[in-house]
């Protein structure tokens, strides 16, 4: 069930109103002299004159909001829960629903991202007070929790957090900060609603939604012109917003690629100046930034926001290289990674093409991200040679070393990959002359065709792609895209300027719609998921083996064997290895 909060009055709030009762919600309005009402048109819905003033070409570049904001049921529960507090411990305080909430239903997207401002208390008194309301009607407290300031990790404000109606709740205080030259951390004071609206990353983040008057307050006094035009802009000037806080460089990236908005001219300068650029890989953690970088790429415009990185030239500080590597990244390798991204991107979106989960996806774009540095190393403190994608991943952005594992092994595969990908498409064996990453799968196979001459060329192919898919497993879609990103432009320098790589991407697409469809065809899906027809205590038996790296070997030998004949009984690659021992003693 959801209520419709019509948009149909303007109020200018200068202190705080009587509470209104729960059981019905007032009328959302939106607080900005723009949306004033005209002489005359008094009965008009506001948002609808203010449209009908524009021209074709304005409207053309302008969002029209919601005229109505859909409140569900759950929150109203949640809203009458604050409320009843309120009356309860009779406090003369004003509730506001801040940023990113208000903005998703003015654009009719649902949201679960409820954070409450509080006006004259800190959030874990106003939870302690919730309590007691919820104690007094006899309901309990789901969970609750206190996360407590962490300036050398940029967590400037305490954060109280309960679960009402199973979902979190986020509850601070409204405040200002203050910055001075020598630190990066603020002086944090209790502010008003309209300091605490200017001290926000962006304008469309500035909003307020007053529970206690159920109105819309937007007191920098253009979110919502900036959310109806699509315009990224800062409530203060730009460089001294992000030399306060330069993770808001990456937030403003992060949602001007989610919503498809322009960036404003002066925060794009202000974002690519030297200044912030320092500033962003000096005073933030890399947690922080690659959290950011994750939210982008899981996004609904990761091309975009990858673009704005490289051209703000802040690819390599949100990227950061270690000093050794080599080869040492090339001047446009941001441009570069941002057309194999875009590639892969347009490839994914391509219906039909593979039913990729959200995982896949994501590493799938990683994958393409950073295809340019697949073949990059450095040296450890050990002096060892690792991929430059490991410390991106693990240092850089502080992300899980099972990202880098999986992104470095799409790599690792999809050059064994693009060996395959011509005979795979004819379904032919013929072709495949001796691999420098199959020397001992092409031994076994030899092994087998002497005493199988008739065996087919087609066999040869289901076995070494057999070993690639249980390697890479359900990632292996992922490396033949990025496989076939490579063959395209093989030959080509990467180093390029990158209009110049023409992906081809109707090729791509009809190549990979029928590699796959032969992969499914050999009944290699899953293949990984397929077990031994011969265990490790049987290799033993039958070979005459106490241990050792022998067993290793010859269940190399039996998956060949397995693989080659998929219709085999373990019965006969028993025999089939009695054969082989035989030989080898008769030999020996």
């Amino acid at each position: 069930m959801r209520l419709s909060l019509p948009i149909n009055t303007i109020i200018n709030l200068q202190r705080p109103l009587p509470l209104i009762p729960p059981r019905r919600f007032s009328t959302v309005a939106f607080r900005t002299p723009s949306l004033l009402p005209v002489s005359g048109v008094a009965s008009r819905n506001p948002c609808r004159y203010w449209l009908s003033t524009m021209t074709t070409e304005e409207k053309q570049s302008k969002l029209e909001l919601k005229e109505k904001i859909d409140i569900t049921e759950k929150e109203k529960e949640i809203f009458d829960r604050l409320l009843g507090t309120l009356r309860f411990c009779n406090l003369d305080t004003q509730l506001r629903v801040a940023g990113g909430w208000v903005r998703d239903k003015l654009l009719g997207k649902d949201s679960d991202d409820i954070d409450i401002a509080i006006d004259n208390m800190y959030g874990s008194e106003f939870l302690d007070k919730l309590k007691e309301y919820l104690a007094s009607r006899g309901e309990q407290v789901q969970g609750d929790t206190v996360i407590e300031r962490n300036p050398e990790q940029s967590k400037h404000l305490e954060t109280a957090k309960m679960r009402i109606y199973n979902q979190w709740i986020d509850f601070v205080n409204l405040r200002s900060e203050e910055y001075t030259e020598n630190s990066r951390i603020p002086t944090m004071k209790f502010g008003t609603a309209k300091e605490d609206a200017y001290r926000r990353d962006l304008t469309i983040n500035s909003l307020f939604y007053n529970i206690n008057t159920g109105s819309i307050e937007d007191l920098t006094e253009r979110g919502i012109d900036d959310l109806k035009s699509g315009r990224i802009v800062t409530p203060l000037p730009a460089k001294s917003t992000f030399l306060d806080d330069p993770l808001r460089v990456l937030r403003a990236i992060r949602f001007g690629a989610r919503f498809g908005f322009t960036l404003d001219e002066e925060l794009k300068q202000a974002a690519s100046c030297e200044e912030v650029r320092v500033a962003l890989g000096e005073k933030i953690s890399r947690e922080r930034i690659g959290n950011e970088v994750d939210l982008m790429i899981s996004g609904n415009g990761p091309v975009s926001a990858v673009t704005y990185l490289s051209d703000l030239k802040l690819f390599g500080v949100v990227f950061a290289f270690p000093s050794s590597s080599e080869p040492a990244p090339s001047e446009n390798c941001g441009s570069l990674c941002k057309a194999y991204l875009e590639a892969m991107w347009s490839l994914i979106q391509t219906h039909g093409l593979g039913n990729f989960s959200g995982e896949q996806r994501r590493l799938a774009l990683y994958a393409a991200l950073f295809l340019p540095f697949r073949k990059t190393v450095y040296k450890d403190n050990k002096g060892k040679l690792i991929p430059v994608v490991n410390h991106i991943f693990k240092f850089s952005m502080k992300r899980k070393t099972s990202d880098a594992e999986t992104v470095i092994n799409i790599h690792r595969t999809t050059e064994k990959f693009l060996s395959l990908i011509y005979s795979l498409q004819l379904k032919s064996g013929a072709q495949l002359d001796k691999l420098d990453w199959a020397t001992d799968i092409f031994e076994h196979w030899k092994s087998i065709s002497v005493d199988d001459p008739e065996i087919p060329e087609i066999s040869k192919i289901r076995v070494l792609t057999g070993f690639l898919l249980r390697d890479i497993k359900d990632f292996w879609r992922v490396a033949l895209l990025t496989s076939l990103l490579l063959s395209t432009v093989d030959g080509m320098k990467e180093d390029q300027e990158t209009g110049k790589l023409d992906f081809q991407l109707d090729k791509l697409r009809e190549s990979y719609l029928k590699i796959e469809e032969t992969i499914c065809e050999l009944g290699l899906d899953n293949i990984w998921d397929v077990k031994p027809l011969v265990n490790g205590r049987e290799i033993m038996q039958i070979a005459e083996l106490k241990g050792g790296y022998h067993i290793r070997e010859w269940q190399q030998k039996l998956l060949t064997w397995q693989l080659a004949y998929p219709n085999g009984s373990a019965d006969e690659c028993k025999d089939w290895m009695r054969q082989v021992k035989a030989k080898r003693q008769r030999t020996e």
